[in-house]
């Protein structure tokens, strides 16, 4: 059999795990994709430009293991309740293959660094290894009538965040949008529920504290890393 190579490698400000969004499109964040040397034929991405969003297939870089298991807790579910890995998207999988839907933003093709895609919506770490990029086609790709299971809804789990202007005007500009965005989806696991805790999560050279009580997520500091 072939050995399936990685062609690329992201990088957004995603540097932990903890705030990456749950799932892709929730943040409208942006991340460069580097393509290895061997893949950076202009060639190679000829039509790309007439395509607005692309599917990525990457590796949880992250949580590789040597084992796996048919059943897994998600999250969602309190961390207690067990699902059928191939019932959730969970990294613990017998291969660690992710599969992410993301919007092109643009395509440089001279860099230093080859042809670069700047895509936005991932929900990727810093530095993951990307295995294919394949167009996105709405005609067969999307399906609006499909159930969601136990997963959670578009609708649930959207927080007010209170953003105190000292600290709201340290983050750059460009990158206000979509930490909002991300968190306004909770990054705390769904099962700390405490109002008392208070919680730090990185982006883009922060570190991001915060604690939560009801539906209104508050940060109460920022520190450049």
């Amino acid at each position: 059999m072939p050995e399936i190579k990685i062609i690329a490698h992201i990088e957004n400000d995603f540097t932990e795990k903890f705030g990456i969004p749950r799932q892709s499109g929730l943040a409208d964040t942006i991340s460069k994709i580097i393509f290895e040397p061997e893949y950076r034929n202009p060639d190679a991405f000829r039509g790309i430009e007439g395509f607005s969003h692309l599917w990525l297939l990457w590796q949880f870089s992250e949580a590789l293991r040597s084992d796996w298991s048919p059943t897994v807790r998600p999250p969602r579910l309190g961390g207690n309740t067990r699902m059928g890995v191939f019932a959730t998207r969970s990294p613990f999988r017998p291969n660690g293959i992710g599969l992410s839907s993301v919007k092109l933003e643009r395509i440089e093709l001279h860099t230093p660094d080859g042809p670069v895609l700047y895509v936005s919506g991932a929900d990727i770490l810093s530095g993951t290894p990307i295995y294919d990029v394949k167009p996105y086609l709405a005609y067969t790709d999307s399906h609006p009538e499909a159930l969601s299971g136990f997963a959670l809804e578009e609708k649930d789990g959207i927080l007010h965040v209170e953003f105190p202007s000292e600290l709201f005007d340290l983050i750059p500009q460009e990158k206000r949008s979509g930490l909002i965005q991300i968190l306004a989806q909770d990054p705390r696991p769904q099962y700390h529920n405490s109002p008392d805790r208070d919680y730090a999560m990185s982006f883009g050279g922060f570190d991001i504290g915060f604690n939560v009580k009801g539906d209104t997520l508050t940060v109460t500091s920022v520190r450049k890393v």
